[in-house]
C-alpha cells in the first residue's frame, strides 16, 4: 500500500470575493487562524475548523460564504473573525477520486479523527465529531502534512 500525500498550498483570506470562484467546487475546506495557534492537547495549531462540501449546489464558496455572513450558526468561527485575520484553504474532491472510492462525508470524518490524533482533541470550532473511520480496514494510507498549520511554516518566513 503506497501512501498518498496531502500537502495544503493558497490559502486565502477569509474574505466573501476569494470564495466566488469556488461556486460549484465540492471537498473539503479549512478554516485558520493567520497569527495566533491554538492550544491543542499534544501541540498548537492556527487550524479552527474542518468542513466539507458534498454538492455543487452547496458547494466550498457558499459553505464558505455561510460561514463569513455568519449564516452557518457556527459562533466560533465569527468571533474569531471578528476579532483576528483568518484565512482558509481547500482540497478539490475531483483530484482525490481517483484514490479515495468512499463518500466525502467519510473523507471529511478521515480528516477529523486525524487531526484528533495528532492533535488531542477536535478542531476548536467543529461542533459534530468524525466517526471513527480509522478503525475500519483501509486499502490506502494518506498522510496529512498537518505542519501547515502550524506557526513557523516555510512559506511564513
Amino acid at each position: 500500500m503506497r501512501p498518498i500525500k496531502i500537502f495544503f498550498t493558497n490559502s486565502r483570506k477569509f474574505e466573501l470575493g476569494n470564495v466566488k470562484s469556488l461556486m460549484g467546487l465540492t471537498g473539503l475546506y479549512f478554516i485558520f487562524l493567520s497569527n495566533r495557534e491554538i492550544y491543542y492537547p499534544f501541540k498548537k495549531s492556527k487550524l479552527i475548523y474542518i468542513g466539507m462540501s458534498e454538492k455543487k449546489t452547496n458547494s466550498i464558496g457558499s459553505r464558505l460564504a455561510d460561514h463569513i455572513n455568519g449564516q452557518s450558526g457556527n459562533l466560533g468561527i465569527v468571533n474569531y473573525k471578528k476579532v483576528e485575520p483568518v484565512e482558509f484553504t481547500f482540497i478539490n474532491y475531483e483530484m482525490l477520486k481517483k484514490f479515495w472510492t468512499r463518500s466525502i462525508e467519510d473523507l471529511e470524518s478521515y480528516f477529523i479523527v486525524n487531526f484528533v490524533k495528532n492533535y488531542g482533541v477536535y478542531p476548536i470550532c467543529n461542533n459534530k465529531t468524525g466517526h471513527e473511520i480509522i478503525k475500519e480496514k483501509l486499502n490506502l494510507e494518506i498522510i496529512i502534512d498537518w505542519t501547515y498549520f502550524e506557526r513557523g511554516r516555510k512559506d511564513e518566513q
